[in-house]
């Protein structure tokens, strides 16, 4: 018998507003996608779908829409799901709707393995070894982001995330040195994202500013879709550069071999929510890997339902870098769950704490 699917919404509360170049966010509208067999609705699998605003190409006004859509041409057997099998996207039609396609593909691996929230079995998800994670440092005005990087320090994070490019930046140099004097970089590992904050003209100065830090790379130093102006800073920047908006959108396989060939950056950061999945996410790192370029994988605000099989899948690879996993402890009306933080690294601990209901 063909499985059957629901979905419900909740709205994510932030403790705090969440600030990025791109503005403020208080709260998270996301889309739980449940895929079960109709003869037994106590055992299903979840998925998450968790489209951000001014930054996902599928968070639009029509996604319920889709989303209802899908639901029913599943429901209606014109489109069958079969957790044994890959998720029939070109069916679904589903190519201009990544956070959808992650979410239905999750939520099959899930029931695949049980309709326990296991996705896979590996160390991670069997509470046996950890992920380590960097400390993200949210923007805000210096008081607040020093009150972050103190707490990070003490949590025991060797990895930090800095978001930049809403202070002088000036500021945010005063704000890397003050860390640099804390701890050096052999300590302490610093991560930059300016969410393409730079303009084209300015880029290579600031990025030269940057470098006297020893910082570990900067995501996304000019906006997306400057391919030319990317491929130039790549070969001649004095700090790592990580591409993360300008992976999203691209699905097919040969703009993202074009892509990598083109730019040729030192990392890729790929959010399985904006890139279109599990599977998308796999072969991105396959590009990747076969010209020598870096990656690291991250969360994109999801709640713990999302950041699990994020985390579950990061740990299917040998890690040697800190992952962008977020902690889930950025809202007030997460699902609690398994995932705790120790000593800056992931865990899965269910002994510690159950799922709680969606």
């Amino acid at each position: 018998m063909s499985l059957h699917l629901s979905y419900s919404r909740h709205t994510l509360q932030f403790k705090f507003d969440a600030r990025t170049s791109r503005g403020a966010i208080s709260e998270h509208e996301v889309y739980y996608l449940k895929v079960y067999n109709p003869t037994d609705t106590s055992l299903y699998g979840i998925g998450e779908c968790a489209p951000l605003a001014g930054l996902s190409i599928d968070y639009r006004p029509d996604l319920e829409q889709k989303i209802q859509e899908v639901v029913k041409l599943v429901n209606e057997q014109q489109v069958p799901l079969d957790a044994g099998r890959d998720l029939p996207a070109d069916l679904l039609s589903l190519e201009a709707w990544p956070a959808l396609t992650f979410a239905l593909e999750t939520a099959l691996l899930d029931l695949k393995h049980g309709g326990n929230r296991k996705l896979y079995q590996n160390s991670f998800s069997q509470g046996e070894a950890g992920i380590p994670i960097n400390g993200l440092v949210w923007m805000g005005d210096i008081a607040f982001m020093q009150e972050q990087i103190e707490k990070k320090l003490k949590d025991g994070y060797t990895c930090l995330k800095l978001k930049i490019g809403s202070l002088n930046f000036m500021t945010e140099l005063e704000l890397l040195q003050g860390i640099r004097e804390v701890a050096g970089p052999e300590a302490l590992t610093i991560r930059v994202d300016a969410n393409g904050a730079f303009s084209p003209q300015e880029a290579f100065k600031k990025l030269e500013r940057l470098a006297k830090y020893e910082l570990h790379s900067i995501e996304q130093p000019i906006k997306q879709g400057q391919w030319e102006e990317m491929t130039q800073l790549c070969k001649y920047t004095p700090v790592p550069i990580a591409l993360d908006e300008e992976l999203i959108g691209v699905r097919q396989p040969q703009l993202k071999e074009d892509l990598l060939r083109s730019i040729n950056p030192q990392f890729i950061i790929l959010k399985p929510t904006l890139v279109g999945g599990l599977a998308e996410s796999a072969q991105w790192i396959g590009m990747a890997e076969a010209r020598g370029i870096g990656w690291w994988l991250t969360s994109a605000l999801e709640s713990n339902i999302g950041l699990n099989a994020i985390s579950q899948f990061t740990a299917q690879y040998n890690i040697n870098m800190p992952q962008g996993l977020g902690t889930g402890q950025l809202y007030t009306n997460n699902i609690s769950s398994p995932l705790k933080i120790e000593q800056g690294e992931l865990w899965y601990k269910p002994e510690l704490q159950p799922w709680g209901e969606v």
